[in-house]
């Protein structure tokens, strides 16, 4: 593409090649490392286990998230998610686990934007149905159970950002939880995450908390409601 010079040229320069390539050379330096597949596995890394109790499983299975800090001491400090290993007594599902445990950490190591794996797991459902977990979670199988998991951890380290209620909605709920547990003579139960035993599940987030207050369907757990 030709350039139309409509001013006196007084002088020039030439541009080098070493020129170019150390200003790229500087530049990447510069650059915030990602997280790829070339980064090598350090000495030590931060790990963050989780233990479940799955009604499907004979034993619990503890699952362990290790993660890596990339630009560490800089401004553009992160911790993201290298490597996860899932143990278990039960040797009922080992195959698939550790098939499982290999293709994830896999994908944490390519790097990108590894948030789709929790949708992905969490969408997986057991043919022979699914199950509750303690507070009335709805879990369609095992492997959205760990899903789950992953999701909770990648909260933790703010790969994913969390939705938290307002204290306003907390109160609210609060309030319409004590009104129900009033009207139906229902006592409060040591466990914040139990709801009513005739409480329906919630589609939104997959909890048996959804009840009827003033024709009004309302879930105590998320505050989705249906009259807005």
């Amino acid at each position: 593409m030709a350039i139309k010079i409509d001013k006196k040229i007084v002088g020039y320069t030439v541009k080098k090649a070493e020129d170019t390539n150390a200003a790229s050379a500087k530049e990447a330096l510069n650059r915030p490392i990602e997280m790829n597949e070339t980064i090598e596995r350090p000495d030590f890394l931060l790990g963050t286990t989780y233990k479940i109790k799955p009604p499907v499983s004979e034993h619990a299975m503890y699952i362990t998230i290790n993660d890596i800090i990339l630009n560490e001491d800089t401004d553009h400090e992160v911790r993201r998610p290298y490597e996860v290993f899932i143990n278990s007594k039960s040797m009922e599902h080992f195959q698939w686990v550790i098939a499982l445990t290999r293709v994830v950490s896999a994908v944490f190591r390519k790097g990108g934007d590894v948030t789709f794996l929790v949708e992905e797991l969490s969408s997986v459902y057991d043919p022979n149905g699914g199950y509750y977990k303690k507070g009335g979670v709805f879990m369609p199988s095992l492997v959205a159970e760990i899903g789950c998991v992953i999701e909770k951890h990648m909260k933790a380290i703010g790969l994913i950002e969390s939705e938290e209620m307002s204290d306003l909605t907390k109160r609210i709920l609060a309030e319409k939880r004590a009104a129900y547990d009033a009207k139906n003579n229902a006592s409060a139960n040591d466990d914040d995450k139990a709801f009513p035993a005739n409480a329906t599940l919630c589609k939104k987030c997959t909890t048996k908390a959804v009840i009827i207050m003033d024709g009004c369907q309302t879930c105590l757990n998320c505050g989705d409601s249906k009259c807005g």
